[in-house]
């Protein structure tokens, strides 16, 4: 028989070719640029620089400040998710199940999602500023002696407790699309074999949930990581002593308000490889036991 032949094209390559430019653009060379500056130790102007090999790691993975912003960034990052995730799926389900007036109350949700990080920073410290804030007011009324200028626990509450309030739009509308594409047909032999509501959700409606959960956890670990900086810079500014800088913002703070570019860069190269790794860890474990 003779063996077909099919011509190739360039057009392919060619509608491919703006997104891979801007991928080696804002990604590829800023990431080389990254690892290349870790090996190096520059003076504060940029003017000299030397090649110290690994001495940059090794003084960010022996440095208590890093540590203990890694183990904040693993601490924010897990409660932020889970948080955001169960808050969100209990509304979704909530309003799923509302008839009168679901359009109003499904848009009140969704409004989150249009404030910026920063932004929801700035509405979150004002609500808690010890001349104003009326939530600093009300814990101090309960016999909370609320005080996260000082207080790093205290702190770290207004950060996680804004940055969930802020992610729980996004996986609101994602929860709340994913309920409404399970068939009728599915829901009304469940109620049919089960009456509880509550194990009818959690072996018929959850699971079905699945994929959508498995996607949120992966970009919710990711908002926690990178997009909380605005956060944390406009709310606490890593304060108490650094105690609510997670490791992007003090790659921040080390890099261009400390003026050490190596060890900045070092720290981005280490937050990449964790990043990278935990991402192998949800596709290789977790999205095993996800039934598409």
């Amino acid at each position: 028989m003779k063996r077909v032949q099919f011509e190739h094209s360039a057009v392919p390559y060619l509608f491919i070719a703006p997104q891979i430019l801007i991928i080696s653009i804002f990604f590829l060379w800023p990431a080389a640029q990254a690892l290349y500056q870790s090996f190096l130790l520059e003076d504060a102007f940029g003017m000299s620089s030397q090649f110290v090999w690994f001495r940059n790691f090794e003084d960010v993975l022996t440095s208590s400040s890093w540590t203990r912003s890694a183990i904040f960034t693993v601490v924010f990052s897990v409660l932020v998710s889970v948080l955001s995730i169960a808050i969100s799926l209990f509304l979704a389900v909530r309003a799923d199940e509302v008839i009168r007036g679901a359009k109003s109350y499904k848009t009140l949700l969704m409004w989150g999602y249009a404030i910026a990080p920063p932004v929801a920073g700035l509405l979150g410290i004002m609500m808690f500023n010890p001349l104003m804030g009326d939530l600093y007011k009300a814990f101090n009324s309960f016999g909370f002696e609320f005080n996260h200028i000082e207080n790093a626990n205290d702190a770290a509450f207004i950060v996680i407790l804004i940055a969930v309030w802020k992610q729980v739009s996004v996986n609101f509308i994602f929860f709340l699309s994913g309920l409404q594409g399970i068939p009728k047909s599915v829901q009304e032999a469940a109620t049919l074999d089960c009456k509880s509501p509550e194990r009818r959700f959690w072996t018929i409606t959850f699971p079905l949930l699945a994929p959508t959960t498995f996607f949120l956890l992966v970009i919710n670990l990711t908002y926690a990581f990178f997009e909380t900086f605005g956060i944390i810079d406009v709310s606490t500014k890593g304060a108490p002593g650094g105690s609510t800088a997670t490791l992007v913002y003090k790659v921040y703070v080390d890099g261009f308000l400390g003026a050490d570019m190596g060890g900045s860069a070092a720290q981005s190269v280490l937050l990449m490889i964790m990043v990278s790794v935990l991402t192998v860890f949800q596709f290789r474990f977790i999205e095993r036991k996800v039934h598409y």
